[in-house]
């Protein structure tokens, strides 16, 4: 069955949890972490979260893999002792991503809305 990318995400969120942006913020206060899944320019266009990790999706097994050398110690830190809430711009990526994340043993959730949602619930942005 061939599958569009809007049915790639709905089959990603079927497997993956979500938490509203106020429920990661507050997660993160003990010992979460959140994942920013944008590419670059975004980061530059909309601003970021202060103290979420940067891993654009296209590189995230790599940075993932705790067995390679492109490992990010912040996220492959967290297997296993917090979870990660997976950010992108409207909810897509970060979908993918977490579902990947999952599937690497990895505690993973969506925050629902994304960047989005977020700005929307009043929480901070850094330019």
């Amino acid at each position: 069955m061939t599958m569009t990318m809007k049915d790639l995400v709905a089959d990603a969120r079927s497997r993956v949890g979500a938490v509203s942006p106020q429920e990661a913020e507050d997660a993160v206060r003990r010992g979460d972490l959140i994942l920013d899944v944008r590419e670059p320019a975004e980061l530059e266009k909309d601003g970021r979260i202060a103290g979420a990790l940067h891993i654009p999706r296209g590189i995230l097994e790599t940075r993932a893999d705790a067995t390679a050398q492109t490992a990010e110690a912040r996220l492959t830190e967290a297997r296993g002792s917090a979870r990660v809430h997976v950010l992108c711009a409207s909810g897509g990526r970060a979908a993918l991503a977490a579902d990947t994340l999952q599937r690497m043993g990895y505690d993973a959730a969506l925050i629902e809305g994304g960047l989005g949602g977020w700005k929307s619930a009043g929480l901070p942005v850094e330019s």
